[in-house]
C-alpha cells in the first residue's frame, strides 16, 4: 500500500502551502548562511510531523494561517535540534547526506542551528497565540532536557527500560505529542480533547522511535547509518536492553557496559547485535509497538469522525510501524 499518498490525500493543498512557507523560511541571500540553508532544504524528509499537524487540525476544524505558522515553527525547531544534535553526536551524516557540521564545521553548524531556531520563534509569533508560543517554548526546553538526559545516561552503569522510555518521551515522543497537540489547538480544541490528542501523538512518537531503533540491528543503505551505530555512540536501545536484562548472560552484560563506556569494539558490537536478535530483543520491541498501536487506533476510532481523515491517520499509524527507513 502507498501509505504516504493515503496520508497526504486529505491535506494535499495545505501541505503544498506548508512546503512553500517552510522553504521561504530557510532562504537567505548571504553566501555561507544561504548555502548552508540550501543544503538543509535539499535533504527534506517525508514531512511526517507537518502532515500530522495538518491532519489533526483538519480533524477538528480547519487548517488556518495559525496552523501553518505553528507547523513551520515546530518543523524549524526540530530542524535546528537536528543540526545541533549532529554536532553533539559528532555525526557526519543526516538522512544519507553529509551533515552541516561535516560539510562546514562545528562552529558554522551551531550558528546555523541558532539562526533556524530564531526563525522558528519568529513564525510561532505569527500565530498570535500565547498558548502555542508557550507550547513551542516548552517543547524546546523538553528536547534539550532529553538530549542532556541521553548524554548523562551513556556513562551510567544502569541498563534500564525506564530510562530508555524517559529519553524517548523527552525527544521523539515530545515532538509528535506537540504536533498532535498544536494541530488541534490551532483548530480551537482545548481541555480533555486537547490532552487526548497529545497522548495520541506521544504514543505515535514512541512507536516511531522504537521502529527507528530496530533499524540499527540490520544492514540497509537506505537508512543512512551503519548497523550498530547507536552502540558506537554509547546508546543501548530497547531490543538490546531487553535481551541483556532477560537472559542473565554475564558476557553480554559486560559488552553492554562497554557500549555505555564507549570502549566497545566493532566485533563486540556485532556480537551483541546478533545476541539481541537471537534472544527475542526485536520481537519484544515489536510487541511494545503493537501495544501502543492498539491505543492509537482506539483514539482514531473514538475521536475522529471525518472518514477521510480517519483513513489518513490510520495509514499514518501503519506507515510509522511498517516503514523500512
Amino acid at each position: 500500500m502507498d501509505y504516504l499518498s493515503a496520508i497526504k490525500q486529505p491535506v494535499q493543498a495545505e501541505l503544498a502551502d506548508f512546503i512553500e512557507l517552510f522553504n521561504r523560511s530557510l532562504t537567505h541571500e548571504d553566501g555561507m548562511l544561504g548555502s548552508a540553508l540550501e543544503h538543509i532544504r535539499r535533504r527534506a524528509g517525508k514531512r511526517m510531523r507537518p502532515m500530522l499537524i495538518l491532519l489533526m487540525a483538519k480533524a477538528f476544524g480547519h487548517v488556518t494561517d495559525v496552523t501553518q505558522n505553528a507547523a513551520v515553527g515546530l518543523e524549524l525547531l526540530h530542524t535546528a535540534s537536528l543540526v545541533h544534535d549532529d554536532v553533539v553526536d559528532e555525526s557526519s551524516e543526516r538522512r544519507g547526506q553529509a551533515s552541516v557540521n561535516a560539510t562546514y564545521d562545528n562552529k558554522v553548524a551551531v550558528l546555523v542551528g541558532d539562526y533556524i531556531l530564531s526563525t522558528a520563534l519568529l513564525h510561532v509569533s505569527f500565530t498570535h497565540s500565547e498558548d502555542i508560543v508557550r507550547y513551542l517554548a516548552e517543547l524546546g526546553r523538553t528536547l534539550s532536557d532529553g538530549e542532556i538526559l541521553q548524554l548523562s545516561n551513556i556513562g551510567r552503569h544502569e541498563i534500564s527500560e525506564e530510562v530508555y522510555f524517559e529519553v524517548i518521551r523527552q525527544k521523539t515522543a515530545a515532538l509528535f505529542e506537540a504536533c498532535a497537540g498544536i494541530g488541534v489547538l490551532s483548530a480551537g480544541v482545548t481541555g480533555e480533547e486537547f490532552e487526548n490528542a497529545r497522548t495520541f501523538g506521544r504514543h505515535l512518537g514512541i512507536i516511531f522511535q522504537i521502529r527507528d531503533d530496530i533499524f540499527d540491528y540490520y544492514d540497509s543503505p537506505e537508512i543512512g547509518k551503519p548497523t550498530g551505530n547507536d552502540m558506537l555512540e554509547g546508546k543501548l536501545t530497547l531490543p538490546a536492553i531487553y535481551a541483556v536484562n532477560s537472559s542473565g548472560d554475564s558476557r553480554m552484560l559486560e559488552l553492554a557496559y562497554k557500549v555505555k563506556e564507549r570502549t566497545v569494539t566493532q566485533e563486540e558490537i556485532d556480537a551483541l547485535v546478533e545476541y539481541t536478535k537471537s534472544h527475542g530483543g526485536i520481537e519484544y520491541a515489536e510487541r511494545r509497538m503493537e501495544e501502543l498501536r492498539r491505543k492509537c487506533m482506539s483514539y482514531i476510532e473514538n475521536n475522529v469522525t471525518d472518514a477521510e481523515i480517519k483513513s489518513a491517520l490510520t495509514a499514518y499509524l501503519d506507515f510509522v510501524i511498517e516503514r523500512t527507513k
